[in-house]
C-alpha cells in the first residue's frame, strides 16, 4: 500500500521589539546570562505584567499579510507545565481566544500554486534557555529569553511533502522579514519550527496518528527530519505496528529523530484565562491604521517586477526573496535603466561574491549606484565586458566607484581602428602557420586570433571592432 504524509507546521517567530512582551527588559540577543531580566519576567511574587502594545500591532501586521480574520477581542491564558527554564511554572500564551484565525498563503508546489491555510496566529512569551555543561552532568539556566515576545503561526495539515514544508516556511519567513517584525534567523532561534506529521493511505481523507518533531534549526533540517519521519512511520505501519503519538527530537548529527516524550494534549496544560491581564481589544480603526502602514509584500512585488520591468519569473523570484535585495535592484535601476542587465549582474557577479563571503546584501561593498555606473560604462563602450568584470572585482574589494578604478588604471576601451588594426597585423605576422591553417578551413582558430589581439591590447580593444577587422584580413 502507498502512503502519503499529512503535515502541519507550528512556527514561532520572535518579534523585533526593543523590549519584552510584559516588561521593559531588553530583547537583544547575546547578553551575558541573566542580565536582561527583572522581577516580572522571572516571576517574582506580587508583580504584574503589562502588555507591550507594539507586540499586538506586529501581530496584526502578520495577520493582515496572511489574510487572517482579526478578533475584536482576544484573551491571554496560562499554559501550565514544569520545566527548569520556565520560572513562573506557566507560560503566558493565547488559547481559546487567539488574536487571528483562518488565513492562508500561497506557495509554489510541484503541481503549481497551492494554498496553505493558517489555522491561527497568537501571541505568547518565550521561555528561557538551558545551557548544558560539556564536562559534568549539570545544566545552567539563562532567563534572558524569558518573556521575549513571540507569535505562533499554526497551519492546517495542508502540507503534503517535506519540500512543500520548506517552501511554506521560506514563504512565511519572507513575509515576516518584509514586515520587519522578525529577523528570521533560525540559527539564533528567532524563527523556530515544529512539525506535526502523520501518514495515511493514498486517496483517503482520514488522519493517522501524528508525531511532533522539534529541534529543527534550518530549512535543510526541516526537510531531512520530515523525510526521516516519513520513512520511519512507513516502516512501523508496514510491520503491522501502531505509530505512537509522541514528541520526537531531530538529531542533526546522526540524521535521525529520537523519542522525547509522549505528546501532550491541550488538557494536559490546564489552560485558563490569565487573571493578571485584561482582554485585548482591537478596534476596526486600529486595524485600518496598521493596514495603511503595510509595505509592498513579496507576492505583490514579484508581480510588479514582472509587469513593470519585464523580468522573467525566475529573476523576479530571486530579486524579491528579500526586501533589501529588491531595494538594491531598484536603486541600481535609477542609475542604469536596463532591468534584465542589472538583474543578470546581481544574480551572477554580485550574489557569487556575497555567497562566498557569507554576506547579506546590506553588507555589500558595491553600492547600487556604483553597480549602475559600471554597467553604464560597459553599455556605452567605454570598457569591455572582460574589463567590466575585473573592475567589478576591484569595486567589491575596495568599495571604489567604477569610474575611479577605470581612470586610475587606464582601462578605457580602445576604439581607434588604426591602433587595433596595427595590433592585428602584429598578431597575424607572428602566427603565419595558424593563418594558413585558418584559411585552409580550420575556422575554430578565429577565437585564437581574437584572444591574441586582446592579449596584445591588454584587454582594452573593442571586441566588435577586433572581430570585424580580423574577418576582413583573414578572408582576404
Amino acid at each position: 500500500m502507498e502512503y502519503e504524509p499529512v503535515i502541519g507546521l507550528e512556527i514561532h517567530a520572535q518579534l523585533t521589539t526593543a523590549s519584552k512582551i510584559f516588561c521593559g527588559c531588553s530583547t537583544t540577543f547575546g547578553g551575558s546570562p541573566n542580565t536582561h531580566t527583572c522581577p516580572v519576567c522571572i516571576g517574582m511574587p506580587g508583580v504584574l505584567p503589562v502588555l507591550n502594545r507594539q507586540v499586538v500591532e506586529y501581530t496584526i501586521r502578520m495577520a493582515l499579510a496572511t489574510r487572517c480574520s482579526i478578533a475584536p477581542l482576544s484573551r491571554f491564558a496560562r499554559k501550565n507545565y514544569f520545566y527548569p527554564d520556565l520560572p513562573k511554572g506557566y507560560q503566558i500564551s493565547q488559547y481559546e481566544l487567539p488574536l487571528a484565525r483562518n488565513g492562508w498563503v500561497e506557495i509554489d508546489s510541484e503541481q503549481g500554486p497551492k494554498r496553505i491555510r493558517i489555522h491561527r496566529i497568537h501571541m505568547e512569551e518565550d521561555a528561557g534557555k538551558l545551557i548544558h555543561d560539556e564536562h559534568q552532568p549539570v545544566s545552567f539556566v539563562d532567563l534572558n529569553r524569558t518573556g521575549v515576545p513571540l507569535i505562533e503561526i499554526v497551519s492546517e495539515p495542508d502540507i503534503a511533502s517535506s519540500e512543500e514544508a520548506a517552501v511554506y516556511l521560506r514563504t512565511l519567513r519572507e513575509v515576516l522579514r518584509y514586515l520587519e517584525i522578525c529577523d528570521g534567523n533560525m540559527e539564533e532561534g528567532s524563527l523556530r519550527c515544529d512539525a506535526n506529521i502523520s501518514l495515511r493511505p493514498v486517496g483517503t481523507n482520514g488522519l493517522g496518528t501524528k508525531t511532533e518533531l522539534k529541534n529543527m534549526n534550518s530549512f535543510k533540517n526541516v526537510q531531512k527530519a520530515l523525510d526521516f519521519e516519513i520513512r520511519r512511520q512507513k516502516v512501523v505501519i508496514e510491520r503491522g505496528e501502531s505509530v505512537i503519538q509522541e514528541t520526537r527530537l531531530w538529531d542533526a548529527g546522526r540524521n535521525v529523530t529520537i523519542s522525547m516524550r509522549g505528546k501532550e494534549e491541550a488538557h494536559d496544560y490546564r489552560y485558563f484565562p490569565d487573571p493578571d491581564l485584561i482582554p485585548v481589544v482591537v478596534s476596526p480603526e486600529w486595524i485600518e491604521e496598521v493596514r495603511g502602514g503595510l509595505p509592498e509584500l513579496p507576492e505583490a512585488k514579484r508581480e510588479r517586477f514582472l509587469s513593470e520591468y519585464g523580468l522573467p519569473a525566475y529573476d523576479a523570484k530571486v530579486l524579491t526573496s528579500s526586501k533589501p535585495l529588491a531595494n538594491y535592484f531598484e536603486e541600481a535601476l535609477k542609475k542604469f535603466r536596463q532591468p534584465k542587465t542589472v538583474s543578470n549582474w546581481i544574480m551572477s557577479e554580485l550574489m557569487r561574491e556575497l555567497n562566498r563571503d557569507n554576506r547579506e546584501i546590506e553588507e555589500c561593498p558595491v553600492s547600487p549606484g556604483n553597480l549602475g555606473e559600471l554597467l553604464g560604462l560597459l553599455d556605452s563602450g567605454v570598457i569591455s565586458g572582460k574589463i567590466a568584470k575585473a573592475v567589478f572585482e576591484e569595486m567589491y574589494t575596495t568599495s571604489k566607484s567604477a569610474r575611479q578604478i577605470v581612470d586610475e588604471k587606464g582601462l578605457v576601451q580602445v576604439r581607434d581602428e588604426s591602433a587595433i588594426e596595427s595590433a592585428i597585423d602584429q598578431v597575424l605576422a607572428e602566427n603565419t602557420r595558424e593563418v594558413e591553417q585558418f584559411r585552409s578551413g580550420k575556422d575554430k582558430l578565429f577565437g585564437f586570433f581574437v584572444g591574441q589581439v586582446m592579449k596584445k591590447t591588454k584587454g582594452k580593444a573593442n571586441p566588435q571592432i577586433v572581430n570585424d577587422i580580423l574577418r576582413k584580413k583573414l578572408g582576404g
